[in-house]
């Protein structure tokens, strides 16, 4: 079956994988910033029984978000296939940034538990850098505070020997490193303002709330994306890319 325009083959071993794990979580900003620059990348959408490529074969993996629970395996059975490529993928060593459901299936994978309806957070917030998260070249160039954007009801724990990069007022936990380059974080640095509409619009159709998380992301939006790009040059530097 041909790959949809949104998937960018490039050598082997020399492409960006992006593991789509909801139909309405899209890789959005990051896969448009990536085909600006032509850095080669591909979606996969386990969801769909697509196959996930060995981690030998990428560069660096992008695990996106989802409706569902890290331990919802049941229901969702194609995380049991996520799940065992975050293993593999970080146990070789390959650069791994796993974003809202990717950085907590990283932390539950490797120990740590995700706690349900905790620390819940939506919209535009602050996010402060750990003095770990200072000196990390995830955050190389990024403030330390920034802001970005939250969608979410459950939080990760850090795995045992993992440092923590990043809090939140709300959410203690906002970024972790396990090992030397893999990384999970619990905010969205992928949004864009199309996306951020659509989840609004679902969640709850002409509520105040937001409406006001909406009018703030577009307040804010050049910050965020300025940001949100400066991690993701700084995580394809980390894998070799850029």
């Amino acid at each position: 079956m041909p790959w949809p325009a949104w998937a960018v083959w490039g050598e082997e071993g020399n492409m960006i994988v992006f593991i789509q794990n909801d139909q309405d979580v899209p890789a959005g900003a990051y896969a448009d910033w990536l085909l600006e620059e032509g850095i080669p990348f591909r979606i996969v959408r386990p969801y769909l029984n697509e196959e996930i490529p060995l981690p030998d074969k990428i560069a660096a993996s992008i695990v996106l978000g989802g409706v569902m629970g890290a331990n919802e395996t049941a229901k969702y059975p194609s995380l049991l296939t996520v799940r065992n490529f975050i293993h593999h993928t970080v146990t070789a060593g390959r650069p791994y940034l796993g974003i809202c459901l990717g950085g907590q299936l990283l932390a539950d994978v490797f120990g740590a538990p995700v706690r349900s309806n905790t620390h819940g957070e939506r919209g535009v917030h602050s996010i402060n850098l750990t003095r770990e998260g200072i000196n990390d070249p995830l955050f190389h160039g990024v403030p330390e505070q920034f802001i970005s954007f939250q969608w979410h009801n459950d939080s990760f724990d850090i795995p045992a020997g993992a440092l923590r990069l990043a809090n939140s007022a709300a959410c203690p936990n906002q970024a972790l490193r396990y090992g030397k380059n893999a990384y999970g974080l619990q905010f969205h640095p992928e949004m864009n303002a199309n996306i951020v509409a659509t989840w609004c619009l679902d969640e709850a159709t002409g509520s105040l709330e937001t409406e006001q998380i909406v009018l703030l992301f577009k307040k804010k939006e050049e910050a965020y994306r300025m940001y949100s790009r400066q991690i993701l040059c700084n995580f394809l530097r980390i894998a070799g890319i850029s």
